[in-house]
């Protein structure tokens, strides 16, 4: 073999290295990996221009409800709920971002379940919520070559805060 690597074995690493560098799922994990950068450092920007505590996505009544319904909760700051509003707005558009990213590696257009059931699935932080979301849409083919990744909000924050939006969204069913 000479320095510019000519005379490399077609074997097995060979075809894996060939292979790897063209791999469309490695493109695709890639772009995500910088959208989730791009999205969390926008995230970031936004809290710090925040001015306005009054207005939010998610009502702060029911939020607040929710954190009393633990029996170990006997007094909530003003700010709390406030907080848990936006912890719970980023933890849904993270799993809608990579729920997106699974609609549009299928080349549709609009999302569905299963794209949620996928975007859980593949995200190690997600586990939690592996029970909550069927999974039954999801081939076990299609199971076994997804790529399990990590990133976003550190898991003891993304707990609570997925407990939090389960137990609003059962207020919201109830």
């Amino acid at each position: 073999m000479d320095q510019q690597g000519h005379g490399q074995p077609h074997g097995a690493g060979a075809a894996q290295f060939h292979y790897g560098q063209y791999d469309p799922n490695q493109q695709q994990q890639q772009q995500l990996q910088q959208q989730l950068q791009s999205f969390w450092a926008n995230q970031y920007q936004e809290i710090e221009k925040v001015t306005d505590f009054k207005n939010h996505s998610l009502p702060l009544a029911r939020i607040k409800k929710i954190m009393k319904a633990d029996e170990d909760v006997r007094m909530i700051s003003a700010e709390a709920p406030i907080v848990f509003a936006r912890a719970c707005e980023m933890f849904i558009l993270e799993l809608t971002l990579r729920s997106w990213n699974h609609t549009e590696e299928n080349k549709r257009r609009t999302l569905q379940k299963n794209d949620i059931a996928a975007a859980i699935t593949r995200t190690d932080i997600f586990d939690f919520l592996v029970d909550i979301v069927p999974r039954e849409d999801l081939k076990d083919e299609a199971l076994a070559s997804i790529p399990r990744a990590v990133g976003g909000l550190p898991m003891r924050i993304l707990t609570i805060i997925c407990q939090l939006s389960i137990r609003l969204r059962l207020e919201l069913r109830g």
